[in-house]
């Protein structure tokens, strides 16, 4: 039971190869900053449509700098991941089905979840392997742990009505966290025009032009919350914002090394 009032919500798919960059630093700081890790698998087309938000795919200058910047990032993370030949995205519903009816059946604790997610990123994103299959689901099953029963337990648990609901209604909670953003937002329109609006002026232009909370847009999208104050990030690069957020220090992404550094 952890005691230290520091949760971190990380709402995933394993499309995003950015999602896995921030799910194996969050692991290796798990105890490092003796946080209450808590993996919120959910669907990523149904953020980005949802929010408004474009395909990385749809935007060519976008996807070709994804490319490289990925290279570089598996690099310095220690997380190797290769250019799958094809950069199309491939749908995840059934592999974060699995996963979420993985989360269902394993009450105590996560192990089994952080594994299977792992395996499936592998497959994805290192060894370009199938994960929309039964049989590949049931493949990364298998080598992350799970016995042969409970792997076709989840499969069948993940066709079921109340897992598609699940995954719907995790993927929904992302779109509706609600995190204030008017002191953000009222400093952007005073740097905008060069002097301060009146709360009354605020309120009648400011809705119009910005939303009054901070709204998923992506993955992974991560909540942090100390002492019951809660905080966003977007992105795998956050990690020095987070430490500072939860009072802790970032020491590179491998935290355990001697030679990580500020």
């Amino acid at each position: 039971m952890f005691s230290s009032g520091k949760v971190v919500q990380l709402f995933y798919d394993v499309a995003s190869p950015y999602s896995w960059l921030a799910f194996e630093v969050l692991c290796r700081y798990r105890n490092v900053w003796n946080i209450d890790l808590k993996f919120k698998p959910a669907f990523l087309p149904g953020v980005i449509y949802g929010s408004g938000n474009q395909p990385a795919v749809m935007n060519p200058s976008k996807l070709t700098y994804i490319v490289s910047d990925l290279t570089l990032l598996s690099e310095y993370f220690g997380v190797p991941m290769f250019r799958p030949s094809d950069l199309s995205e491939k749908d995840t519903l059934s592999a974060m089905r699995f996963v979420t009816a993985l989360a269902e059946k394993e009450k105590e604790g996560d192990m089994l979840v952080e594994r299977v997610s792992r395996e499936l990123w592998k497959r994805k994103w290192r060894t370009h392997q199938d994960i929309t299959q039964p049989a590949s689901l049931t493949e990364a099953g298998l080598k992350a742990g799970l016995s042969a029963n409970v792997v076709k337990e989840i499969l069948s648990l993940s066709k079921s009505q109340p897992i598609k609901d699940k995954l719907k209604s995790v993927t929904q909670e992302a779109l509706e966290y609600k995190v204030s953003a008017f002191n953000l937002h009222l400093c952007t329109l005073c740097l905008a025009h060069q002097k301060i609006f009146v709360v009354e002026k605020y309120n009648k232009m400011s809705l119009h032009i910005f939303p009054p909370f901070l709204q998923c847009f992506g993955f992974p999208f991560i909540v942090c919350q100390v002492n019951g104050k809660a905080k966003v990030f977007f992105g795998s690069d956050r990690f020095e914002l987070m430490a500072y957020f939860m009072g802790e220090k970032w020491m590179g992404p491998h935290p355990n090394k001697p030679t990580a550094h500020m």
